[in-house]
């Protein structure tokens, strides 16, 4: 069946598939490596003091810290546009994010917010009231649970956080799915008021077309590195040489020697840049052929932001 399907996408012109697995131990066989982590931070409210910044503005560089908008909590019956909207704008600048067709939020298919269940929701409204982020969040007792906060500016994600940690009659603040490398730990006065849980994979990414799927990914490096990639599911094998220039990257086959010997699903995982080549050498997946390939590959592969997928089933 899997491979039907991996035939199939192929002859439909995909070079990437990507999903989400119930159980972890399934995919990499068929060529699926883990590619983004999720986790959960749970806040002690009173212990949840905000330390004051220390970076100082200049001309050049805002302070991180200032912040013009507004915050307005709506209940989910009275925003589903709103969280449509700012979900489609948050995903198409978060690598990872998954789409959520119109039909599902019509249908309320999924996981909340998507589903109507009802939730507070938090929306966030830039200086000009327009609508940059939100916080779908429900409460239980003394344990306030945010389903999920949308945004890529981390004044914006702050802000919301503040917002909920302001709640009345609430001892602790659980954030769901938050972003592994989230600074938000970093501004609290006391780094341990924060405890992380709950920390796991959640989208697997499966190369179909190697060449074409390294040259629509966005780069950040100039480099060259020479790729020997087995992909025993397909019964494939193949080394290809990526040279990357002004953030554009070309690859085509080549006999030249490897810098690093891998299997298609540790491609996989090293596509987003959410996990590192050097880490997979480490572990005893990725041979690299001399000293500093991993390296070299750790600089190429790196992302601008962390990937992070936050959607579920």
């Amino acid at each position: 069946m899997m491979r039907h399907q991996l035939t199939d996408l192929r002859a439909r012109g995909e070079f990437l598939a990507v999903l989400l697995a119930a159980e972890a131990t399934i995919y990499q066989r068929f060529g699926y490596g883990m590619a983004t982590y999720t986790r959960w931070l749970t806040l002690q409210r009173h212990r949840a003091v905000f330390a004051q910044p220390r970076a100082r503005a200049t001309t050049d560089a805002p302070a991180t810290s200032s912040h013009t908008g507004s915050v307005d909590l709506l209940r989910r019956a009275e925003c589903g546009e709103v969280l449509e909207e700012v979900y489609d704008r948050y995903r198409r600048g978060q690598p990872g994010a998954l789409g959520r067709p119109h039909r599902w939020w019509a249908l309320g298919a999924g996981a909340p917010p998507v589903t109507p269940t009802p939730r507070y929701v938090a929306v966030h409204r830039d200086a000009d009231g327009v609508p940059d982020g939100y916080a779908s969040y429900s409460i239980d007792g003394e344990t306030l649970t945010v389903d999920e906060t949308i945004t890529t500016d981390d004044t914006v994600f702050t802000a919301l956080a503040r917002f909920v940690l302001g709640h009345d009659l609430v001892t602790q603040c659980v954030f769901k799915h938050f972003p592994p490398d989230h600074p938000l730990r970093w501004q609290l006065a006391d780094f341990n008021a924060a405890e992380m849980s709950h920390d796991e994979e959640r989208l697997w990414v499966r190369l179909l077309d190697v060449p074409r799927a390294l040259i629509a990914r966005g780069w950040f490096m100039d480099g060259e590195l020479v790729l020997d990639v087995d992909d025993p599911f397909l019964g494939e094998h193949n080394r290809y040489l990526l040279t990357v220039r002004g953030g554009k990257a070309d690859c085509v086959r080549t006999d030249r020697e490897p810098d690093l010997s891998l299997d298609v699903s540790d491609l996989g995982s090293v596509y987003l840049g959410g996990t590192a080549p050097s880490t997979l050498v480490r572990a005893g997946h990725i041979r690299a052929h001399h000293q500093g390939a991993a390296a070299l590959a750790d600089s190429l592969f790196r992302a601008e932001r962390s990937p992070h997928c936050l959607h579920w089933f």
